[in-house]
């Protein structure tokens, strides 16, 4: 099957692309057999539309919080919203969430999905630091009308099948909560070099297979690039392939995906998600 892992941005350009790793899951093994950017949205629209079966894993938010969606009055469908915000400008939007924050109380100002909570990741409103917001705003959209299958959110019978990923969760398991990327060159430490080196090994190992099912195969090349880009984009876009590689060996249980999932906000494909509902069912938790 093939597999692709996209490190997604909200502004591809030259300086800062959208990085994908082409994959090749076969037989226990996960190959990466090249590494690609996008300088363009139109790049990334013209990549949708790839024929054949595979399937992709996205490092952005596909969804908003329910909260959001039933206080503005969006619609209750996972399509009708972003059909509707894929009518607006991003100045529009941007907006529409400022104005709804504005009076809010404080801790009560950006919702997160129950995906979030769980994973510990950004709630999908924030639009600053870590811009995740305008990456589901330029993202959504686009899954939206390439016509592909969209797991959880809006699935459809296609060969084309898109999940949503998150580098962070992978690298956690690895290296704690160590930081491993730092955009800006001159500020890169020796830490987080050390780190990407930890996460590049433990991907060839045999503790990645026992976690996924699998391992990944890199070439010298291919782990140095890893191990070298201060940004770590290469080295998201190829956890973001496990992450969907993952999806796909359990595409027979809803790609991994918990029944109490909320389509309208989406779910993160990893099995320490599918875990952690498990573990919610049995003993009553709530997280």
């Amino acid at each position: 099957m093939i597999i692709y892992g996209l490190d997604f941005t909200s502004a591809p350009r030259r300086q800062k692309p959208i990085t994908y790793a082409k994959c090749l899951l076969a037989d226990g093994l996960l190959c990466v057999q090249e590494f690609a950017n996008f300088i363009s949205f139109g790049q990334l629209e013209e990549f949708l539309q790839i024929s054949g079966s595979w399937i992709a894993g996205f490092d952005f938010p596909f969804g908003q919080p329910r909260k959001l969606i039933a206080n503005l009055g969006w619609p209750f469908t996972w399509d009708g919203y972003v059909k509707l915000l894929g009518d607006m400008t991003k100045d529009e939007f941007v907006e529409t969430l400022a104005q709804y924050r504005k009076n809010r109380p404080k801790g009560d100002k950006q919702h997160m999905r129950l995906i979030d909570r769980r994973a510990k990741s950004c709630s999908p409103m924030m639009l600053f630091g870590v811009p995740v917001g305008k990456m589901f705003f330029e993202g959504a959209p686009r899954l939206l009308d390439s016509g592909a299958c969209i797991i959880p959110n809006h699935p459809l019978d296609s060969d084309r099948i898109i999940v949503e990923a998150y580098p962070a969760l992978v690298a956690r398991k690895f290296i704690s909560d160590s930081s491993y990327k730092n955009d800006t060159k001159s500020k890169q430490t020796a830490e987080q070099r050390d780190a990407r080196i930890r996460i590049a090994d433990v991907l060839s190992s045999e503790r990645l297979k026992e976690l996924y099912g699998f391992s990944v195969k890199l070439n010298d090349v291919q782990a140095q690039r890893c191990i070298e880009e201060p940004g770590a984009d290469v080295l998201d876009s190829v956890i973001c392939a496990v992450q969907a590689a993952w999806a796909y060996e359990n595409r027979e249980e809803n790609y991994g995906i918990p029944a109490e999932c909320d389509p309208l906000e989406g779910w993160i494909t990893d099995p320490e998600m599918r875990e952690i509902s498990l573990f919610e069912q049995e003993s009553g938790k709530v997280f």
